[in-house]
């Protein structure tokens, strides 16, 4: 097994704009993609959605920049990690990821156990 991060960029705008229906099916939509890691042979070892944007501060170098450092469209709003078989399954995964205002980056974490 191997963990890998799913990493989830979208639009911030919709989030900000949203009814409270809306937001509930949303979460709902997350909640089910939980409950669906395990039957695929994965393992949902964490995950968090991140406060907007508008709240990073950026480092770089010395310098400490309030706001996001780049101006995007879509930005990270969260991510789960999983332990899947490998790329394939956790690809497979992945797929059922919601992330209706935007798309989600799948990446491999990098094992430092030998170093």
């Amino acid at each position: 097994m191997a963990e890998y991060m799913i990493l989830i960029y979208e639009q911030e705008k919709p989030y900000q704009d949203m009814d409270e229906a809306e937001g509930r099916r949303i979460l709902e939509s997350h909640m089910r993609f939980q409950e669906q890691i395990s039957p695929l042979g994965g393992t949902l070892l964490g995950g968090n959605p991140l406060e907007s944007s508008a709240t990073a501060t950026t480092i770089r170098s010395d310098v400490v920049t309030d706001g996001p450092f780049a101006e995007t469209k879509e930005v990270l709003g969260g991510y789960y990690l999983i332990d899947a078989g490998g790329l394939d399954q956790a690809l497979e995964i992945a797929k059922l990821c919601p992330a209706p205002y935007g798309c989600v980056e799948v990446r491999p974490i990098r094992d430092l156990s030998g170093a």
